[in-house]
């Protein structure tokens, strides 16, 4: 299937449900970790655990480096606009916000995503993905709903969200021209690999994390489940919808996070769910459909195929 068809089929859908299922974890792993460990020296962890998981696997397949400075461009851009620019945001805004808000804020994502590519001129701007958007935007509220605490620096902590999807926006449109043809694995190693390099410089400098107390097992717990399953199976993921569905479509998965939150919490948990929830999730499945379109052409291809019928009885 072409990118630019805008459109996802069966087994991209199941994996872009999975996906919401391993980044949705992230926001809780964020929270446990984040009390024993400052912000960036988490995402150090996490960028670092994740290349280190994979690098074995990479071997086994046989993928090769890339060669020299211009082989690896690339990756340290991938990596700067899909890791640490993002994941540092984030972790330091869920300091000043919950993370429920957090989510919401990530779902903001298909919204920068669409008008990024369509403004690069890669995927055509269209009402219909727009709007679906927006609706889907508008579910994950109703879900989610607006009752949180206000914090001392949340107005700050709501930007440092945003900003965080609007470089996922522009890391899928790197990813998408700079790395079309790449192996997911590769693609999903390199970049943990060169933002790991990144984040040493930043955390080191900023944090000092060899100063930081020993964490809690349970702390460590949590930032190996961020790495391995929130970042690298995640990538490994994200970039097999990438290459087949195109940008705009695997970032739809960040309005499915607070469904699959939300059903975990129910089916691991016990917890209950409410029909504001209930109705969130409605709106947000009747989104999907929007934007993805087949369903309104098979509706307006039936009415198009009775109306004549209609017509004719009518004379």
């Amino acid at each position: 299937m072409s990118p630019n068809d805008n459109r996802i089929d069966a087994r991209d859908g199941s994996l872009l449900a999975v996906l919401s299922v391993l980044w949705g974890g992230s926001f809780f792993f964020n929270g446990a970790a984040l009390r024993d460990l400052p912000p960036l020296t988490l995402v150090f962890l996490r960028v670092a655990l994740g290349a280190a998981i994979l690098f074995p696997l990479l071997r086994m397949q046989g993928i090769g480096f890339p060669k020299g400075v211009a082989g690896w461009r690339p990756f340290v851009l991938i990596g700067l606009l899909n890791n640490v620019i993002p994941f540092s945001l984030i972790v330091i805004g869920q300091t000043f916000i919950p993370s429920g808000l957090a989510s919401i804020l990530n779902a903001t994502t298909p919204l920068f995503t669409v008008v990024v590519m369509a403004a690069a001129g890669d995927e055509t701007l269209q009402m219909r993905r727009m709007a679906g958007v927006a609706l889907g935007l508008a579910g994950v509220i109703i879900l989610r709903g607006w009752g949180f605490e206000t914090r001392p620096g949340q107005g700050l902590g709501i930007l440092l969200c945003l900003g965080g999807a609007l470089s996922y926006a522009f890391a899928a449109l790197a990813a998408r021209r700079l790395l079309k043809d790449a192996a997911p694995l590769g693609t999903a190693t390199f970049q943990l690999m060169a933002s790991t390099v990144m984040m040493a410089a930043v955390a080191g400098a900023v944090e000092q994390p060899w100063r930081v107390p020993m964490p809690s097992l349970t702390t460590w717990l949590a930032v190996l489940g961020l790495a391995g399953l929130s970042t690298a199976l995640a990538y490994i993921v994200f970039f097999q919808i990438l290459r087949r569905s195109g940008a705009s479509n695997v970032m739809l998965v960040t309005l499915l996070i607070p469904v699959t939150a939300i059903l975990l919490g129910w089916l691991v948990l016990g917890e209950p769910i409410s029909m504001r929830e209930i109705a969130g999730a409605i709106v947000i499945g009747s989104a999907l459909l929007v934007i993805d379109g087949r369903t309104l052409s098979l509706l307006r291809r039936v009415a198009e195929r009775k109306l004549p019928v209609g017509h004719e009885r009518s004379q």
